[in-house]
């Protein structure tokens, strides 16, 4: 039995006209052999009758001391209508289907109230009514605990639920249904010449996902990655073959134009940052200066990203609306950090970076030539991060895509380009980087996980 798992966002099922091209996809699986399992999300966004973020509203209105499960219940509803309406249109299209929540079909999950973790699938019901025949419609986002209450699993959670489901049937793939035509080289509002990629291993998006592209939770991605389950980001709105994500690109026989000669995949970014950097000019041989700051931001369940540490400086970004709370946490013990607001976070994402001198002196190089000021950098494997002045974002976007040859067509044997006058530094950091804040390593923190947590 050949299983897909087709998601569909809250645009995608927003009105009835599009309704009827999510049930073309769905008829479309059906008849090139698959048995389908749709997941939907809450028709439409915010200030929508039935989107989960409407809902939430009108019950902090009505009961703002509701408790975690309560509220838990209101944000289940958005899927539960979502599905059945869809239902009643694949119907009309002579299509047989069984409409499951999350619990029913079998998705068991912690007692964390809106940022719940799957546990597991038990897909026993999903799999009888694949074999009956029937296209099974399954509510996104949600799940239930082994005692049976309903939980949610944060936002984005729909795209976990197709990844979890898609493990749990070793489906053939899963595709992401949404109202981009595929993963692109960078947001075409601030690039209006980005292009849409035709491949991307599962580790270079959820990199991506991590540090700001909105295209899929980087939860799912991870799930999928760990499980060798090939992913594909498409539109509902047309029939263009979408992004594949898969885990491995290093064939030069089989990707030879994806893989072999791309240093950076895309360029992403997230805007709304806040600089923190605590001194402390006396050194600190102990760490207790970095523990003591860490610590202290951990007790007040705040997230930190981009973070540099030496013994005289440690500096790190948090999510502008939380800046005022981390600053207050850190006077409270003894310290004056320097606040820089109004950031963003640019960031090149690629696994072909691995190994090559000169990326990081071309990102400066990049930036420099943008106008743009780097207040501090860090990288991973597949990443190199700067934050600059959000009023620099969209050139230094900009700057970034057009310096790594992302607005042409990828080639095969294509290489990067040599840094010229940097030396053979790697990714290591040049002189004008260094001179912000001492360089170090990097993960995005919980503003886009379902728990919130500190970055690496």
């Amino acid at each position: 039995m050949r299983t897909i798992v087709q998601k569909f966002g809250g645009t995608s099922l927003a009105t009835a006209e599009r309704r009827e091209m999510v049930a073309q996809k769905v008829k479309a699986a059906v008849g090139q052999g698959y048995r389908p399992v749709v997941v939907v999300s809450a028709m439409g966004r915010a200030g929508d009758p039935y989107a989960t973020d409407t809902l939430l509203r009108l019950a902090a209105e009505a009961f703002p001391d509701a408790s975690p499960r309560d509220l838990d219940l209101v944000a289940s509803c958005g899927e539960v209508i979502s599905a059945v309406v869809l239902a009643q249109t694949l119907r009309r299209h002579g299509l047989e289907v069984a409409v499951l929540t999350g619990g029913q079909a079998g998705i068991i999950t912690d007692a964390n109230h809106s940022r719940a973790n799957i546990l597991r699938v038990e897909a026993d019901r999903l799999l009888a009514h694949l074999k009956a025949g029937r296209v099974v419609v399954v509510t996104g986002f949600q799940g239930v605990t082994e005692t049976g209450d309903i939980t949610t699993l944060g936002r984005g959670g729909s795209d976990t639920t197709a990844a979890a489901i898609g493990v749990a049937l070793k489906a053939e793939v899963v595709e992401i249904y949404t109202d981009v035509d595929g993963v692109k080289t960078a947001d075409p509002q601030l690039v209006p010449e980005a292009r849409t990629l035709e491949l991307m291993a599962h580790y270079e998006l959820a990199q991506m996902a991590a540090v700001g592209a909105r295209v899929i939770h980087p939860a799912a991605v991870e799930l999928a990655m760990r499980h060798n389950l090939p992913m594909r980001i498409k539109s509902t709105f047309d029939d263009s073959p979408g992004t594949l994500i898969i885990t491995q690109l290093e064939d030069p026989l089989r990707w030879p134009p994806y893989y072999s000669g791309r240093v950076v995949a895309a360029v992403t970014h997230m805007p709304q940052v806040t600089q923190l950097v605590v001194n402390t000019p006396e050194g600190d041989p102990d760490n207790r200066h970095a523990i003591a700051v860490f610590q202290t931001l951990a007790d007040a369940n705040i997230s930190v990203d981009l973070i540099n540490v030496s013994p005289t400086q440690k500096a790190f970004t948090v999510p502008e609306e939380v800046a005022d709370r981390a600053e207050k946490a850190l006077i409270s013990r003894g310290y004056r950090p320097q606040v820089t607001s109004g950031c963003a976070k640019v960031t090149v994402v690629g696994m072909g970076m691995r190994g090559v001198p000169g990326v990081m002196a071309r990102v400066v190089r990049a930036l420099t030539e943008a106008g743009a000021p780097v207040l501090q950098t860090a990288d991973s494997h597949v990443t190199i991060s700067a934050l600059v002045p959000h009023a620099h974002l969209g050139p230094a976007v900009r700057a970034l895509h057009r310096y790594f040859g992302l607005d042409q067509p990828a080639t095969a044997g294509r290489t990067a380009e040599p840094a010229t006058g940097a030396g053979a530094e790697g990714r290591e950091q040049t002189p004008a980087a260094r001179s912000a804040v001492a360089g170090g390593g990097s993960k995005a923190g919980g503003a886009s996980q379902p728990a919130a947590r500190e970055g690496r």
